[in-house]
C-alpha cells in the first residue's frame, strides 16, 4: 500500500513503484496542462496573422516544438544507448526506450504539421526535399530502433542491437538540421536559432509559449515511461529468478516429500453398541 502522505509511492518487487504517478510529475503535469492553455491563447488569439502567410503561420507555433522535440527524443535515446553500451545498467536502457518512443511519437506530429502546413505553400502534402526526406528517415530510424528491441526482447541480444542503431539518432539530428543550408530545399531556413530571428513580438512569444509548454509535456510524458519501463524491468528480473528457483527446488531430491511418505488418515470404522 502507499504511503498515506501521498509522497512515497506504493512499492512492489525489487522496490519498483505500482504506478508511475509522484507528486512532482502531477505538479509537471499541471504546469503543462497551464503552460498549453497560455500557448493556445498566444497562437489563436493574442498573435497577429503573419503578413504573407496569414492565419497559417499559426501552424509553426506547433509544428517548431514539436519537430524541436523530435530532436531532443532521438538524441536522448542517441545518448543513453551510449551510456547503457558502456555501463552495461538497466536505467540507461530504460531511458533509451522511453526517449525512443516519444520520439516516434512527435515525429509523427512533425511530419503532420508540415504536411498540413504545405498544402497550401507548397501545393503538395509531400515532396522529396531534403528536410522531409531526412526527418522521415530520422523517424523510420527511431522506428526500427524500437522494433529491433521486439525482435529479440533480452538485454544480451536486443538491447545491444538497438543501442548500436541508436548511436546512429543523433547524427542524422544533425543531417536534418543543416538539410536546408547543405542542399537546395522548398523549407524555409532557420528562423529562431540565428542571430537575427526573422520573427518578433507577440508571434515571437506566442513560438517560445509553444516550445515552454512543449518542453514540460516531454519531460511529463518521458518520467512516467521510464518508470513504466524500469517497472517492467523489475517484474522480468522478478519473474526470471523466481523461474531459477523453482528449477533448481525441482532439481533438489530433497525439495520435495513423495506422496507416498505422506498417506492420507483414513476414518476409523465404527465400533459396535
Amino acid at each position: 500500500m502507499s504511503d498515506p502522505t501521498g509522497d512515497t509511492p506504493a512499492v512492489t518487487v525489487g522496490g519498483a513503484p505500482l504506478h508511475t504517478g509522484s507528486r512532482a510529475t502531477r505538479v509537471l503535469g499541471l504546469a503543462a496542462l497551464a503552460t498549453i492553455a497560455l500557448w493556445a491563447l498566444y497562437g489563436l488569439v493574442w498573435s497577429p496573422a503573419d503578413r504573407e502567410m496569414g492565419d497559417l503561420v499559426r501552424l509553426l507555433y506547433v509544428h517548431v516544438p514539436v519537430a524541436i522535440l523530435l530532436y531532443a527524443g532521438a538524441g536522448l535515446t542517441t545518448f543513453a544507448s551510449a551510456m547503457w553500451l558502456r555501463r552495461r545498467t538497466p536505467g540507461w536502457d530504460a531511458l533509451a526506450v522511453a526517449a525512443a518512443e516519444l520520439g516516434v511519437l512527435f515525429g509523427v506530429l512533425t511530419l503532420l504539421t508540415g504536411s498540413i502546413w504545405g498544402k497550401p505553400t507548397w501545393n503538395t502534402f509531400w515532396t522529396w526535399d531534403a528536410r522531409l526526406t531526412s526527418t522521415a528517415l530520422l523517424e523510420v530510424l527511431l522506428i526500427g530502433y524500437l522494433a529491433v528491441r521486439r525482435v529479440d526482447p533480452s538485454p544480451a541480444g536486443g538491447s545491444v542491437r538497438a543501442s548500436i542503431l541508436g548511436l546512429l539518432l543523433f547524427p542524422n539530428v544533425i543531417i536534418v538540421h543543416y538539410s536546408v543550408d547543405w542542399w537546395r530545399s522548398l523549407h524555409q531556413p532557420a528562423t529562431v536559432t540565428r542571430l537575427d530571428p526573422t520573427i518578433e513580438g507577440d508571434m515571437l512569444v506566442a513560438l517560445m509559449v509553444g516550445m515552454l509548454a512543449g518542453a514540460l509535456t516531454f519531460a511529463w510524458l518521458l518520467l512516467h515511461r521510464f518508470r513504466l519501463a524500469w517497472l517492467e524491468q523489475q517484474v522480468e528480473r522478478h519473474d526470471l529468478v523466481a523461474a531459477v528457483a523453482d528449477r533448481r527446488a525441482e532439481g533438489d531430491p530433497g525439495a520435495g516429500t513423495p506422496a507416498s511418505s505422506n498417506p492420507t488418515p483414513t476414518e476409523p470404522e465404527a465400533q459396535p453398541a
